[in-house]
C-alpha cells in the first residue's frame, strides 16, 4: 500500500530507532502518531515532518485503554517498546498483546513488531523468553503481523557502541565481558528502511519473521578493538574469564546501574547473529551498511580533542 496520507502509530517512537523510522515514513508522505508514556520525549520528531504531519499522544502499552485510544483511526501500527531490565512480562508480553489486539480492533492493515535476535520462549534469559512470548502473542492477535528481529542496532544515538566508546575513552585498561560472543551489528537507518518497505508492501511480509544483521560478524572483543581503532585510542584490553564475570554479576547484578545483570549475562552466552538461510535485509531490498562507513561520522567525538583533534591529525 502507498503510505501517502496513511496514519501510522509508533509505540515508543520517541526513542533511538523511532527517530529514524519516523523520518522514513514522513518522507514517504505518511502521517505519524508517536505514542509515548510522556509525549515530551518525542518532541524532537515534530520538525522531521511538515505542518500537521506528526501527532504526539500519551500511551502506556501496559494499559490497554490508552493503547486503544492511541491506535484509533490508524492504518498501521509499529511497536518498538522494549526494556533490558525490569518487568519483562508486563512490557514485552502484555504490552505487545495489547498493541496487537488494539490494532485488530481498529481494523489496521499492518502491524510491525520489533523483536530481537535471540527471541525464544526456551531462551535461558528472561529477556529472550519474553521477546519470544511477545511474538506468539502478537501473531495470535494479529496473524498478518510482521516480526523483525535485529541484532545490535548501532547509530549516532545508540546506547551500545557509544557506551563502549565512552569506556575506551576513559579507561587505559578496558575489561571485556564475553569476548567470544558474536554480534552482527546493523545500522539503525537500514532497520528503519526495512520498516518503511514492510509497511508499503505488507502483503509480501505478512505473518513472517525476519532477522536483520549488518555485513560483518564481530566478536565482542573484535568490536571493542574496532571502536578503539575508529576513535584512535591505544588501549590494553583484558578479556575477563567466565568465573570472574560470574563473580561480578553476583556482587553487582542487582544494583542500579550494574555493569551487567544476571539476565544480560545469560543473553551473552549465545551468539547474536542472523540464522543461516535468513534473507535478512535483502528481503526488503536494503543493502547493509558497515560500521566503518558511518562510525567515523559521530565517533570522532571520542577521539583525542574530539572533532578538531581529528581534523588536525588529518591535516
Amino acid at each position: 500500500m502507498t503510505l501517502d496520507g496513511q496514519l501510522v502509530c509508533i509505540f515508543g517512537g520517541g526513542g533511538f530507532l523511532g527517530r529514524y523510522i519516523s523520518q522514513h515514513l514522513l518522507s514517504r508522505g505518511a502521517r505519524v502518531r508517536i505514542a509515548e508514556r510522556d509525549p515530551k520525549n518525542a518532541v524532537h520528531i515534530k520538525p522531521l515532518g511538515s505542518l500537521g504531519q506528526t501527532q504526539l499522544c500519551s500511551a502506556d502499552v501496559t494499559k490497554k485503554d490508552s493503547v486503544i485510544r492511541a491506535v484509533h483511526g490508524c492504518d498501521a501500527v509499529i511497536n518498538l517498546v522494549g526494556i533490558l531490565d525490569g518487568n519483562f512480562d508486563a512490557v514485552h508480553v502484555t504490552g505487545a498483546r495489547n498493541v496487537a489486539e488494539a490494532a485488530t480492533q481498529a481494523g489496521c492493515r499492518a502491524l510491525v513488531q520489533m523483536s530481537a535476535i535471540g527471541a525464544d520462549t526456551e531462551s535461558p534469559s528472561r529477556y529472550g523468553q519474553s521477546k519470544g512470548e511477545a511474538e506468539e502473542a502478537v501473531l495470535n492477535a494479529f496473524p498478518s503481523a510482521i516480526i523483525l528481529r535485529p541484532s545490535i542496532v548501532f547509530g549516532r544515538e545508540d546506547k551500545f557502541i557509544n557506551r563502549f566508546a565512552g569506556m575506551i575513552r576513559m579507561l587505559p585498561m578496558v575489561p571485556i565481558i564475553s569476548g567470544d560472543t558474536k554480534f552482527q551489528p546493523v545500522f539503525v537507518d537500514d532497520v528503519a528502511q526495512v520498516v518503511a518497505v514492510a509497511l508499503e508492501n505488507p502483503e509480501l511480509y505478512a505473518g513472517k519473521v525476519f532477522e536483520l544483521g549488518g555485513p560483518e560478524v564481530l566478536s565482542m572483543a573484535q568490536l571493542y578493538r574496532r571502536i578503539a581503532k575508529i576513535t584512535r585510542r591505544d588501549r590494553v584490553f583484558v578479556e575477563l574469564p567466565d568465573f570472574a564475570t560470574k563473580i561480578l554479576v553476583a556482587l553487582t547484578g542487582l544494583l542500579p546501574g550494574a555493569p551487567i545483570t544476571s539476565d544480560q549475562y545469560k543473553m551473552l552466552q549465545k551468539d547474536n547473529i542472523v540464522s543461516e538461510g535468513q534473507a535478512g535485509l535483502k528481503a526488503f531490498g536494503v543493502t547493509p551498511t558497515p560500521l566503518n562507513a558511518v562510525g567515523h561520522g559521530w565517533m570522532e567525538s571520542y577521539t583525542m580533542h574530539g572533532r578538531f583533534g581529528a581534523q588536525a591529525k588529518a591535516g
